[in-house]
């Protein structure tokens, strides 16, 4: 039987929920979708430079869970830049 899911804490809200490169409508793209705790991680180590001890503090989740968030949420990002994709966060 598989863990329980634990719920983490999430502070920051996106003011857009939708993002897609320009030039391309929306029905030719891709989607990719980033959670809400990845966003979160994002939000708080790489734009409030927040060390990863205090921001999995924050989250109440532990630093190596934080750490896998937060390289999952690179990764989407980085493949929706390099291959023209969307992100939709929810």
């Amino acid at each position: 039987m598989p863990r329980p899911f634990m719920r983490r804490r999430v502070r920051g809200r996106p003011n857009s929920s939708y993002f897609k490169p320009a030039g391309i409508r929306m029905i030719e793209l891709e989607e990719t979708i980033l959670t809400l705790p990845e966003f979160e991680a994002i939000r708080l180590i790489d734009f409030k430079e927040t060390p990863q001890e205090k921001a999995a503090k924050k989250m109440e989740i532990s630093q190596p869970t934080l750490s896998r968030i937060l390289k999952s949420a690179r990764k989407k990002i980085s493949d929706s830049i390099i291959n023209g994709k969307a992100i939709k966060i929810k």
